[in-house]
């Protein structure tokens, strides 16, 4: 089921945005990607050999969650950012509905387990990570702030915020990071933060090597912990010292403060998907909504 947020774009479509964005080009072939629930994405062949991905922003009658607001043009900025330090694809167009990129090698890492992969994914984030912002926070008119607690209240308000529009229910959440502000302010560096390092964002080349990281464009400046997340999606990365993206990342030994931070993540991460359900046109009877929020309750009593 296509999501509200992703624009129906035809061949056509495809052609146009090319031309606007690379001039006169002939596409010799064409087809829609699946696997994200925000954009349209199409991959092409150009008659010039170019493997080339077309990505194409939600119309503007979508209505998204407070801090989607231009994520096509956050993407080539992150993708312009880390090019040197972890495998992305080369922006060859952008304006503020499309991105136009070079096409990585490889299958998602959703699609087969690649140990190899999850390592050298781990040192290239570690690399990025070395990249330090102008402040905490999003970008532009996103929720941000002078220093981390600041920034991540902010993150998390504006989500509490979209999921009390749209109406989804949230277990009580007042006065949880509060409570955990100097654990918080231990983060004195901004660094540079993917944040949505999924398995269907990462890519495996046929040895099973890391052929390439997508879709940079929820990034974000703070606590490097917070890319240790979605790396072990629903799981607890602290608790799995053998994890091949820990080996990669060689982070030091995670401490109470640190399981605290990690936790606090998690919540962040499960009250977004459970915020962003109505947007995706995700039914709450389909079962998401109550195993998230019971991940997000489990979460809430280690907190406590």
């Amino acid at each position: 089921m296509r999501s509200p947020t992703q624009p129906a774009v035809t061949r056509a479509g495809v052609e146009s945005v090319l031309a606007d964005g690379l001039g006169p080009v002939t596409v010799v072939d064409a087809a829609e990607l699946s696997g994200g629930t925000f954009a349209t994405v199409w991959r092409a062949t150009l008659a010039d050999g170019r493997e080339v991905v077309v990505k194409v922003g939600p119309p503007a009658s979508a209505r998204l969650l407070a801090y989607e607001k231009g994520l096509i043009p956050a993407e080539a900025e992150y993708f312009r950012l880390v090019g040197d330090r972890a495998p992305v694809p080369e922006v060859l167009a952008a304006s503020d509905d499309w991105i136009i990129t070079t096409l990585l090698p490889g299958r998602p890492l959703a699609e087969g387990d690649a140990p190899r992969a999850r390592s050298e994914l781990g040192a290239a984030i570690a690399a990025v990570h070395e990249i330090s912002g102008p402040h905490f926070g999003y970008t532009g008119d996103r929720p941000s702030g002078d220093d981390w607690p600041a920034a991540f209240g902010a993150v998390v308000a504006a989500l509490r915020a979209d999921a009390a529009e749209w109406n989804v229910p949230l277990p009580p959440l007042d006065g949880v990071l509060e409570r955990h502000h100097d654990v918080l302010a231990a983060v004195t560096r901004p660094a540079l933060l993917h944040f949505d390092l999924w398995d269907g964002n990462v890519l495996v080349t046929e040895s099973g090597g890391l052929g390439g990281l997508v879709d940079g464009e929820r990034y974000l400046y703070g606590d490097p912990l917070l890319d240790l997340v979605s790396p072990a999606l629903f799981r607890r990365i602290e608790d799995e010292p053998d994890h091949p993206f820990l080996r990669g990342y060689a982070p030091a030994p995670f401490d109470a403060a640190a399981r605290i931070r990690l936790s606090l993540y998690r919540l962040h991460l499960y009250v977004l998907m459970i915020a962003e359900g109505p947007s995706r046109g995700i039914p709450r009877a389909d079962g998401r909504h109550d195993y998230v929020t019971g991940l997000l309750n489990e979460e809430l009593a280690r907190l406590a």
